[in-house]
């Protein structure tokens, strides 16, 4: 059966499924994005035991949540190497005798496994049409007639994990809100100028004394995180290159607001409920703009090169971000924390 380009077939037994099983490999924001749709799934049906397979380099996070069940992952960064590690795997799968199988991949190698399960239902993600990941994740949930699926924030982990002392022992006052400053974009395209970041701070510090900024991330940011800790001193918590995947989930968990470029960062703090001011240059915001009310997504579709997906501008400005100062991202979160507050 067909719904748009989603390919599926439908849970058609009177009884509910016991064991699904989701796939999702790549990237790390994508993975993300995926999570408070399938949580939304086992809240509506607690009983059902919900597995994953993912690659490796993004399955700490998974390995962690309550969520799954099990998480299996595979490795390697060429196709035929995937292939490999998930023929090696396949028998263990085939074991689980999955009733349903999501394909929140839809390549070729998640196309076999899918197949070679032969579950009773089954559906593809839609690769190719311009709407939010968000949204085509929900479709392809939905389309299974299982449940109505939507967006729950309520992801928990297994085990807690001893965060407020890392953060204290990096300087954190713990009366004091935290704000996610991530200037992470993979390209130049992508990129709010560093500059705008230490304004946005200040600006945010002469309002709202009682709070600190922090980085997190790879050390590739160390430069961007020695600038901002050099302009904003104590009130500036560096923690890039000292966090792993799990730490930095639950670290931004605890933010009162996130200012970011598209990145893997982002997609974990919307997903989990924290108010998200995303700034997207080149990358398509019709593909991958958070969603939810304490959200707000500030990107070039407006502009007749905007959404170009292109890693240098052609115009040599990033005018699609630069034409976004920091006292008006400043104002649109003051604005968004104030919303969310009065609800």
């Amino acid at each position: 059966m067909v719904s748009g380009v989603i390919q599926y077939n439908p849970w058609l037994e009177n009884r509910r499924p016991k064991k699904i099983l989701a796939m999702r490999f790549q990237a790390l924001g994508d993975l993300m994005i995926t999570l408070p749709y399938i949580q939304n799934l086992k809240e509506r049906i607690p009983e059902l035991q919900i597995d994953l397979l993912t690659r490796t380099n993004v399955s700490e996070i998974p390995n962690n949540l309550k969520l799954f069940e099990k998480v299996y992952s595979i490795s390697g960064k060429s196709g035929k190497v995937q292939f490999l590690f998930s023929m090696l795997l396949l028998p263990y799968l085939l074991l689980q005798k999955y009733d349903v199988v999501i394909d929140l991949q839809n390549h070729r190698i998640s196309k076999i496994i899918r197949k070679l399960l032969r579950a009773n239902a089954w559906s593809e993600f839609d690769r190719t049409s311009h709407i939010l990941a968000g949204e085509r994740t929900r479709l392809t949930i939905d389309s299974l007639q299982i449940s109505k699926s939507s967006i729950s924030t309520n992801i928990e982990l297994k085990n807690k994990l001893d965060i407020e002392s890392k953060l204290k022992s990096n300087g954190w006052k713990s009366d004091h809100a935290l704000i996610v400053l991530n200037p992470a974009g993979a390209f130049t395209s992508r990129n709010w100028p560093i500059e705008n970041y230490i304004s946005f701070a200040k600006l945010w510090r002469a309002k709202n004394p009682i709070a600190q900024f922090l980085m997190l991330g790879l050390g590739t940011l160390k430069p961007k995180a020695d600038q901002l800790k050099k302009e904003l001193d104590n009130y500036f918590i560096d923690l890039t290159e000292n966090t792993s995947m799990i730490e930095a989930f639950v670290i931004v968990k605890k933010a009162t607001l996130m200012i970011s470029e598209d990145s893997g960062l982002m997609h974990m703090s919307w997903v989990q409920g924290v108010p998200t001011i995303a700034l997207f240059g080149s990358s398509p915001s019709y593909w991958s703009s958070p969603l939810g009310e304490w959200s707000r997504c500030f990107n070039s579709a407006d502009l007749p090169c905007g959404d170009c997906f292109a890693q240098e501008c052609k115009f040599g400005d990033v005018h699609c971000l630069t034409r976004y100062p920091p006292e008006m991202i400043a104002e649109e979160a003051e604005t968004l924390l104030k919303s969310l507050a009065i609800k």
